[in-house]
């Protein structure tokens, strides 16, 4: 899983691409992860059913990938559990303060040619390269 695949990597993309038109299609709906999980916390009529199967979804495509793929996901946790929900409790805050996460603007915005979802999306880019690079220099 390290090493980059071009055919990995494009078909991946294009059944991102499919998702997001029949969600689109389907639904009317931006497939934007942080919108949907928040409709979840904010609940309105009539539009909790669909949200919690995305998300449930996305649960089960990652439980049955194993026994798909007859591998394991590899992951390995380095930190302590405090660092993760650290970590996704910023990643909530700045999904919130920029009105969206990588997956409703860098995909979805961008197909849609939106200037907040390319300025959001450069803005994503630039402060993990810096975040990676901040972090490779004081751990060493």
């Amino acid at each position: 899983m390290t090493e980059f695949s071009f055919i990995n990597a494009f078909s991946g993309g294009v059944m991102i691409g499919f998702a997001v038109i029949l969600m689109f299609l389907g639904n009317g709906r931006i497939t934007g992860i942080s919108g949907i999980v928040g409709g979840l916390v904010k609940q309105e009529k009539g539009q909790v059913s669909w949200r919690v199967i995305f998300v449930l979804s996305l649960i089960i495509g990652g439980a049955i990938y194993p026994f798909l793929w007859g591998r394991e996901l590899p992951v390995q946790l380095d930190s302590p559990w405090f660092v993760y929900v650290i970590a996704g409790l910023l990643v909530g805050f700045g999904t919130r303060t920029g009105s969206g996460c990588t997956s409703g603007h860098g995909i979805c915005g961008l197909a849609r040619f939106s200037t907040r979802s390319l300025v959001a999306t450069v803005t994503f880019i630039v402060t993990a390269a810096l975040t990676h690079t901040l972090v490779n220099v004081i751990t060493g």
